[in-house]
């Protein structure tokens, strides 16, 4: 594997294992080689009082493992809980292949790639629930 990649904008922020790292004033390019580490961009963190929904609250879950806050061994049985829960209520087949997607990360114990999955469901939700709130 040849490790994660992040582009940052200028001034933007990121967790890395526990430690805030601010970009300076250029973007710029970092490659994070080191297997396992956590990360976390800080503008795509869910703070928990926006935890109003399924698909956040399965997010939010994976973002306290990579902000140290919650430990893996402890979250993996609830990340897997709420990605078949999602599986049940989201049925298409984007939905699934992305849900499947996070399901093998959190099993690898790869929870960026899980989380970048999951977040990829937000715009889906959202439309699913302004519908339904409109019927």
């Amino acid at each position: 594997m040849s490790g994660l990649v992040l582009k940052l904008g200028p001034g933007e922020r990121v967790l890395v294992n526990g430690a805030v790292v601010e970009n300076g004033d250029r973007r710029a390019r970092l490659s994070i080689l080191t297997p396992n580490a956590n990360i976390l961009r800080l503008r795509d963190a869910i703070h928990p009082e926006e935890v109003t929904t399924p698909v956040r609250r399965v997010c939010y879950i994976a973002q306290l493992v990579l902000s140290g806050d919650a430990p893996p061994d402890r979250a993996r049985p609830q990340l897997l809980r709420g990605i078949e829960q999602l599986s049940q209520a989201l049925t298409d087949p984007d939905s699934h292949l992305r849900l499947a997607t996070a399901s093998r990360a959190v099993l690898d114990g790869q929870y960026y790639q899980a989380l970048k999955a999951l977040r990829a469901l937000l715009p889906r939700e959202e439309r699913l629930l302004a519908g339904a709130g409109g019927a």
